[in-house]
């Protein structure tokens, strides 16, 4: 694994910095930088708990910052335990402990066995770039928690990376959720996994969320959720492109002769637009990209040599078919507005919906123009179901939306994306 020292930098810089000040060790900004005060926390970490204060992450430092990575520790019961002190020495609740290991008798713990304990923090950060790797520890750490939610991937993108999908309920009524087509808009993911998080804990506690009943939810309806489907286009984004990229040479061709793929990147790994490589009403969408100055792979726009070339939107397109979805959401940003016609093929409650979700949000509904009104998930689940689909454009500003607009964005969007599986 790689060493975390004075002077490293990037996204997992940006995620440990965010965990230690999450356990109260503060590492200054979170930045993505190790500077000094990072490493004054990581010396701090390692002292109270009995490692080498060196102030470097190495493997064995790692290994213990893991476990507040993921959320949660192993624990192997010993006798004269009971959960409430096992609960009180993690800082935890005991209800957690309960929820993370089904068929556990708190009242007869069995001394020698192994139980899941998770800590009394949340797993998903929402101060960090988002990449990848991340998505896939919170993945791991979520379902550690709460094994009740079914995590499975529906294929995979051009690097091998899964596209993971998320279940949440049992009921029958279907509904699905996508996000971050466009690898820019990567904000939508953190999005989706924080709503994942919030549904999961509300379900457990048995709480409700802004007035809606979770649990009845759970029973009624089956939330399907993929948080990424673009994770290549992503990690070009955050991470920049890598020499061991099979694609190198054809992506800084592509790239108009750049390495920085930070500012302008929306495509997948091999230059296509996932959004515009859906087949509905696809030969427009090619038709009109000599208007916009494309004429090949690209970082925007380029529909594909032909619908579903695209192994990220053949993953969708058939997950999509093998479900039986009422609706769909599409997360993307920005511009605060929702897109939820189709040529002439818009189903009539659409109409209606989209105008309840107008109010929980306060997005405008919005029609779409030129180029983006061809070829997307949502035109291409409305025209093969006739049913309603919707794009939802969160945010404000320019492409990619500073994760400090987090907040805002979720507190737009939670009730919706409740509303949207009972609608």
């Amino acid at each position: 694994m790689p060493i975390y020292r004075l002077g490293s930098r990037g996204t997992e810089v940006m995620k440990l910095q965010a965990v230690l000040k999450k356990i109260g060790y503060d590492p200054g900004p979170i930045d993505g930088i190790f500077g000094s005060q990072t490493k004054s926390a990581v010396s701090t970490f390692q002292r109270n708990n009995g490692l080498t204060p060196d102030g470097i992450i190495g493997a064995v430092t790692y290994g213990v910052l893991e476990k507040f990575i993921l959320g949660y520790d192993t624990y192997t019961i010993r006798p004269g335990d009971t959960l409430y002190n096992i609960a009180r020495n993690h800082y935890t609740q005991v209800n957690k402990i309960i929820a993370a290991n089904p068929g556990i008798n708190p009242n007869n713990l069995t001394p020698g066995t192994t139980i899941t304990v998770p800590y009394g923090i949340n797993v998903v950060d929402t101060n960090i770039d988002y990449t990848y790797d991340i998505l896939e520890k919170d993945l791991r750490g979520l379902k550690a928690r709460y094994p009740f939610i079914t995590i499975g991937s529906a294929g995979t993108s051009v690097l091998g990376g899964q596209l993971y999908y998320v279940r949440l309920g049992t009921g029958p009524n279907q509904v699905f959720y996508n996000g971050s087509h466009h690898s820019l808009e990567w904000i939508t993911t953190p999005v989706l996994t924080k709503f994942i998080e919030n549904f999961s804990k509300a379900y457990v506690d048995g709480t409700n969320i802004r007035g809606y009943d979770v649990r009845d939810i759970w029973n009624r309806s089956s939330i399907y959720i993929m948080p990424m489907v673009n994770p290549d286009g992503i990690d070009l984004v955050l991470n920049g492109l890598s020499r061991t990229n099979p694609y190198y040479n054809d992506l800084i061709r592509w790239n108009n002769g750049s390495t920085n793929f930070s500012t302008n990147w929306q495509a997948n790994n091999h230059g296509v637009d996932l959004n515009h490589n859906y087949n509905a009403l696809w030969n427009l969408s090619k038709e009109a990209e000599a208007q916009y100055g494309v004429f090949g792979p690209g970082p925007t726009r380029y529909s594909g040599p032909s619908p579903e070339s695209e192994p990220e939107t053949k993953a969708v397109v058939n997950f999509t078919r093998s479900h039986n979805f009422r609706l769909v959401l599409a997360y993307h940003s920005q511009g605060e507005v929702i897109f939820w016609q189709f040529s002439n093929l818009t189903p009539p409650e659409s109409l209606a919906i989209g105008n309840q979700f107008s109010n929980v949000s306060g997005y405008d509904l919005a029609e779409t123009t030129g180029i983006t009104s061809y070829s997307g998930y949502k035109d291409w689940f409305i025209q093969d179901f006739g049913r309603p689909g919707f794009t939802i454009e969160v945010g404000r500003g320019t492409n990619p939306l500073p994760i400090s607009q987090f907040d805002e964005i979720y507190n737009d969007n939670e009730e919706l994306l409740l509303l949207a599986s009972i609608i």
